[in-house]
C-alpha cells in the first residue's frame, strides 16, 4: 500500500464565477447571482389564478371541509350531509398546526381570520360531539 504525502490528498476547486458590481451575469452564471424573475404559474381547472390565491383562502377552504365533516354543510360533490367528527378534528388540528407554523409570517387580517375560524370550528365540534 502506498502512502500519500501531504501534497496528495483531497482537493477542492471552487469553479463558481463571481459577479462584479454592475456586471451582467452570463447564462452559465450561478442562479444566485442572476436577477430574480417573476413568472405566473398556470392554474389547472376552475378557480382563481395563482396570483390571487392567498393564505386566508387556504384557511377558508380547510374550514369549509371541517364544516362539511361536522354536518353543517352539504358535501359539494354529492349534495349529502354526513357527520364525521374524526375528520373534522383532523382539519381543526391542521388549522392549529398552520397557526403555529405561520406565526410571524401572516398579515393581521390572515391572523384574525385564522383565529376566528379555529374558535368557531372548535365550538361547532363540541356541539356536534354532544349530539346523539
Amino acid at each position: 500500500m502506498t502512502e500519500t504525502g501531504p501534497d496528495e490528498g483531497f482537493k477542492v476547486t471552487d469553479r463558481r464565477r463571481r459577479v462584479e458590481a454592475g456586471e451582467i451575469p452570463r447564462g452559465d452564471a450561478p442562479t444566485a447571482a442572476r436577477e430574480p424573475t417573476t413568472q405566473s404559474l398556470p392554474t389547472s381547472g376552475p378557480g382563481p389564478p395563482a396570483a390571487e390565491r392567498s393564505l386566508a383562502g387556504l384557511f377558508m377552504m380547510l374550514a369549509s371541509s371541517a364544516a362539511v365533516a361536522l354536518g353543517e354543510l352539504a358535501d359539494p360533490v354529492t349534495g349529502e350531509v354526513h357527520h364525521d367528527p374524526a375528520e373534522a378534528a383532523e382539519v381543526i388540528d391542521l388549522l392549529i398546526l398552520l397557526r403555529e407554523k405561520t406565526e410571524g409570517n401572516r398579515t393581521a387580517e390572515e391572523t384574525q381570520i385564522l383565529e376566528e375560524l379555529i374558535y368557531d370550528l372548535q365550538l361547532r365540534y363540541v356541539n356536534a360531539a354532544k349530539r346523539p
